[in-house]
């Protein structure tokens, strides 16, 4: 009898017998949950894509977790064998410091880090600051040579040029005089520009690790202050807690600094997702319209049906498969329409002539991560399921003699 039913329910749904305000009820349901799953699909793959843009950009180029202590290395090796946890990249020296960088006529704040270039195989800047050098070398940052390299904003904000000179001061290693306090200040030479194209590029200057630490008058900052780097940045504070209660060692990480931003990326998605969820459980829920107009047209149906051998449950199944089928072909067509629209959403805008994406990149960035769309589908499927039920339930408990008294 399993066939039966689900031969009546697929008649059902394909039939043209209804009125025509029946089959509109019907299509607008299905046309409703696959336009809300293709949305939902589309934008949050862009969505996703934004969040991984702004993590390359900004988190890319700065450290994710920073660890200090007088036996720093040690004690870290002996915390845990953070290499073998398959999370990190590379664990190096580091110092940072908060500065002035000075030119005639104009200054502005930035972060020194140092990094200790002699380790590069070891990847002791991070990758994607690497790669994202435009003009020079790394390799120029020597000890020192009081080298130093800056954001491409930040040189044009200062007109500054390969080989100019700049006067790097810092409060950090400052000394007292009968003058006052005497912040320390060198001279570096740019040798090298990067561009990250985001905010780090208005604020951020290298040098070597030796260099900064003489800067701030301390000589021993390389052997106290370490560096972690992760293969998935979104994983530094539950790694930064475990060290931090494991060990005596002080430890920070990027949400220190960067946290406020991504905390409100991640709210903007889940508002996203929450507003295009309600259209496709608007949608979803119109399949109890449909149904029910379905159940109405077709009362003569189910009371013959019934006559005939049919049970309340097998009738009930069969306006619930009609329900999963407005669900699945709905949910089929949204999904395929959404990956399609998010693979060439670039063209598609092209074609259209839309700019509203100028100064974030020549293309919109589109990330899927095929478990939220599975989770996306399967939700649409389940809140169809539940509006099905109600109507179903009702079409079952249709009474033949009612139905037919007067046939």
């Amino acid at each position: 009898m399993r066939s039966i039913t689900f031969s009546i329910a697929l008649r059902y749904s394909r039939t043209k017998a209804y009125s025509a305000f029946t089959r509109f009820i019907q299509r607008f349901a299905l046309g409703g949950i696959a336009v809300g799953v293709m949305a939902l699909i589309v934008v949050m793959s862009v969505m996703n894509g934004f969040e991984g843009e702004l993590k390359q950009r900004i988190l890319g180029g700065v450290p994710h977790i920073q660890v200090q202590g007088d036996q720093v290395q040690s004690e870290l090796a002996t915390v845990l064998d953070l290499r073998s946890a398959g999370e990190i990249q590379s664990i190096s020296p580091y110092v940072s410091t908060e500065a002035l960088i000075q030119v005639p006529g104009n200054l502005a704040v930035v972060t020194l880090q140092g990094f200790d270039i002699a380790r590069a195989k070891s990847q002791s800047i991070p990758p994607a600051l690497q790669s994202a050098l435009i003009a020079g070398q790394w390799s120029s940052l020597a000890a020192g040579d009081y080298n130093i390299i800056l954001g491409q904003t930040l040189a044009n904000q200062l007109k500054l040029a390969i080989g100019d000179r700049v006067r790097i001061v810092s409060s950090k290693g400052a000394v007292y005089s009968p003058l006052g306090m005497l912040p320390s200040q060198r001279t570096f030479r740019l040798v090298g520009v990067f561009a990250m194209q985001s905010d780090l590029d208005k604020h951020l200057a290298v040098a070597n690790i030796d260099d900064v630490a003489r800067l701030i008058r301390d000589p021993n900052a390389s052997k106290t202050h370490v560096q972690v780097q992760l293969q998935d940045a979104f994983n530094a504070p539950k790694i930064a807690s475990f060290i931090r209660s494991n060990s005596t060692l002080t430890v920070t990480d990027w949400r220190q600094r960067y946290g406020q931003l991504f905390d409100a990326v991640g709210m903007e998605k889940r508002m996203m997702w929450l507003m295009l969820a309600l259209i496709i459980a608007v949608a979803a829920f119109n399949t109890l319209s449909a149904l029910a107009m379905v159940i109405d047209d077709k009362r003569h149906d189910i009371a013959i049906l019934q006559t005939i051998g049919l049970t309340q449950a097998q009738v009930r199944r069969v306006f619930l498969i009609q329900g999963c089928y407005i669900g699945i072909v709905g949910t089929l067509l949204g999904t395929l329409l959404g990956v399609l629209i998010a693979t060439f959403i670039n063209p598609i805008l092209q074609a259209l002539g839309s700019h509203f994406v100028a100064g974030l990149g020549q293309q919109l960035p589109v990330q899927f991560e095929w478990q939220q769309v599975l989770f996306i589908a399967a939700t649409a499927l389940i809140l169809t399921l539940v509006a099905a039920f109600y109507p179903a339930a009702k079409a079952a408990q249709t009474e033949p003699s009612e139905a037919l008294r007067y046939d």
